[in-house]
């Protein structure tokens, strides 16, 4: 069984950083692309920066110069570094993955459960 596990979420005060980090663990093959999406009030989820096998990264346009998006292959990690953070950086993050399970010949989609990011004066 595969699984993801967010850690690193909680409530800072507009324009400080807060480090979001995420573990893919069990039956894995190979990890292939991983991600960070949020997801606010009302809204849909949304891609805030995605890092492939090579660690080439790429981030949505309102986070751009702002966070930094960092992967361990070795330990199938990856973190994102928040800095300057706005209100509308507020809401729950997910981890996502393409894992190919072992004994699979497909990969397939995987998330974690969330951490909540709350950004308030």
């Amino acid at each position: 069984q595969v699984q993801l596990v967010e850690s690193g979420g909680g409530l800072v005060q507009p324009g400080e950083s807060l480090r979001l980090s995420c573990i893919a663990s069990g039956s894995i093959s190979y990890l292939s692309g991983m991600a960070w999406y949020r997801q606010a009030p009302g809204k849909e989820r949304e891609l805030v920066a995605r890092i492939d096998v090579n660690s080439k990264a790429e981030y949505a346009e309102t986070v751009q110069g702002r966070f930094i998006i960092s992967r361990n292959n070795d330990k199938n990690l990856i973190d994102i570094q928040m800095n300057s953070l706005k209100p509308d950086d507020a809401g729950v993050y997910f981890c996502h993955a393409r894992i190919r399970a072992e004994g699979d010949l497909k990969y397939e989609d995987y998330w974690g459960q969330g951490t909540q990011v709350t950004v308030s004066s």
